[in-house]
């Protein structure tokens, strides 16, 4: 049954807990609710972005099949200039290999990122033109990625401003708005009674993927072969170079970690303001901002945080199950 009320998909920002709105995009897809507006902010606008697109299916697969250890190695050191590592090339082959999408009126469903002006200290909102340029701007971590210049701005992650951004979802006409906050500091519990995402359904993605690109699957190979080494090549660079004692987080740890608390208080705030109708929080508390080799640990605890929150959302949408 189709509510006659729009909903809007709120997608924060967090670095590699953003797989976790995969699961929450497939257990709203199960439950038959549909999404008409998606907001997103960093890795959460880059997931929107491909969902919106219609492409989830092979970001899905991409991740389940690839180490995820290497998805960091597919950006470029460029110390030390203004930042650690530029994701300009790599940004539009994480999302160009996925999809042909190039600018917002591609997408199938209207997608809005927020971004922040590095020396104003403003809240961008990116709506049209380039979703590259819209994505490496959401997504550019502050002293980790370079800055984007856009206009007589230059722009950084959103996250920094409005991880959550519950206001921009409003603005885009959503009646029900439910939203996704990785921030949280809730750990993991056990799975063995709450709903998980079976090997089936993640074997009936993957082949429904192969089936309709195997050609972009090949690509994905090549290009994970090619960056197989980059990451340890990264880390004895940056060490290297501050010849950091190796009982010490190393820098980007730090960089990341500081962002993620940071962006944590400035939720609790915005949050307060401006309330969504269902808030999602993924238990992934015990997980850093870097732990991208934990895709389908963190895909399940998004599945299941949206699976819980199912008959709240049934109830706003007035949909009867059965």
């Amino acid at each position: 049954m189709k509510s006659s009320k729009t909903v809007g998909l709120v997608l924060g920002s967090g670095a590699s807990r953003g797989w976790a709105h995969i699961g929450v995009i497939r257990a709203l897809e199960d439950a038959g609710i549909g999404i008409d507006y998606i907001a997103g902010c960093s890795v959460g606008a880059y997931v929107g972005a491909i969902y919106g697109s219609g492409s989830l299916d092979s970001l899905e697969t991409f991740l389940l099949e690839m180490d995820g250890k290497k998805i960091f190695s597919y950006f470029d050191v460029v110390f030390p200039k203004s930042g650690l590592l530029n994701g300009s090339k790599r940004v539009q082959e994480l999302f160009s290999m996925h999809t042909d999408a190039q600018n917002f009126s591609d997408l199938n469903i209207p997608v809005m990122m927020v971004a922040t002006d590095l020396y104003s200290g403003k809240k961008v909102i990116l709506k049209s033109g380039s979703i590259l340029k819209a994505l490496r701007a959401t997504m550019s971590y502050p002293g980790l990625f370079e800055p984007v210049p856009m206009g007589d701005m230059w722009l950084v992650d959103g996250g920094i401003v409005d991880p959550v951004p519950v206001g921009l979802a409003r603005a885009m006409g959503a009646q029900v708005v439910i939203a996704v906050d990785l921030n949280s500091r809730i750990v993991s519990r056990s799975r063995s009674h709450v709903a998980d995402i079976s090997a089936g359904e993640r074997k009936r993605v993957q082949k429904k993927a192969a089936s309709e690109g195997q050609n972009r699957n090949e690509l994905v190979k090549k290009m994970a072969d090619y960056y197989e080494n980059i990451e340890q090549s990264l880390r004895q660079r940056t060490s290297g170079f501050l010849h950091r004692d190796t009982n010490t987080p190393d820098i980007i740890d730090t960089v990341m970690t500081s962002v993620g608390i940071m962006q944590e208080r400035i939720t609790r705030i915005n949050l307060a303001v401006e309330q969504p109708d269902i808030l999602i929080q993924p238990r992934l508390g015990e997980m850093k901002m870097m732990n991208f080799d934990q895709i389908a640990h963190t895909i399940e605890e998004g599945y299941i945080g949206a699976h819980e929150k199912l008959a709240d959302i049934h109830n706003l949408l007035e949909i009867k199950n059965g």
